[in-house]
């Protein structure tokens, strides 16, 4: 799809006035380290869907009264998105021949295609990175919510090994990491001011359907006359 190039060539024209074309630079500092490649495939492959799985199971059993802000927020930025893949395709800047970075995904594992068969991917729907930002929004309610230091920790440290996965893996431009995180946070934002009103208005309806309707009483007929 030509469009999806043309559009990467402006994010890049985009990255290059901003100074922050470092993607290859980055790769370069570890794509000779095999053991530094295997870590970042494994970010970007397993600290996503089967973290993001295990946070919802986590959330609804042990926050279940904030749940519903963060399940918001994952959908109002999936659904921006998705308008968002639609309207602007975008080749990630590991199809990119100009930048000489490699897939290395596609290179070292075969697990993300076990996960997303190929089959069942976009892969020009790029721009923003809901990778990253969906991973933000479990990192914001893991450090909100966790009880412990450790859990706290994970929760800042997981959307920063993501955001380092992304770019290094050669599958998101920086600047896609960074529109990603911002439909999150807005998202996360729009999340926190209407869901408490849709609860309400739901309740609402709930009550009023569980309520019985009053049925006036029957008059009782006389079979005889005036006493």
């Amino acid at each position: 799809m030509s469009v999806a190039f043309d559009h990467a060539r402006d994010i890049v024209a985009l990255e290059r006035s901003l100074g922050i074309v470092v993607e290859p630079q980055l790769q370069g500092a570890i794509i000779d380290h095999p053991a530094l490649v295997t870590l970042v495939n494994w970010v970007y492959v397993w600290a996503h869907w089967p973290v993001i799985l295990g946070w919802v199971v986590w959330m609804w059993t042990h926050h279940r009264d904030a749940y519903p802000v963060y399940r918001n927020a994952v959908l109002i930025s999936g659904a921006a998105g998705m308008v968002v893949f639609a309207h602007y395709p975008l080749a990630p800047p590991r199809l990119v021949p100009d930048l000489g970075l490699v897939d290395t995904i596609a290179l070292r594992s075969n697990s993300y295609r076990v996960l997303q068969p190929p089959s069942l991917t976009n892969i020009y729907a790029s721009m923003p990175s809901l990778h990253f930002g969906w991973n933000l929004l479990v990192g914001i309610a893991i450090l909100r919510h966790a009880r412990t230091i450790l859990g706290r920790l994970f929760g800042i440290l997981l959307p920063i090994a993501m955001f380092s996965a992304i770019v290094l893996t050669a599958n998101h431009y920086i600047v896609e990491g960074v529109a990603g995180g911002a439909f999150a946070l807005t998202a996360l934002a729009i999340s926190a001011y209407v869901t408490p009103h849709w609860s309400r208005a739901l309740n609402h309806i709930s009550l009023n359907r569980l309520r019985p309707v009053a049925v006036p009483a029957r008059r009782s007929r006389t079979t005889g006359g005036c006493p």
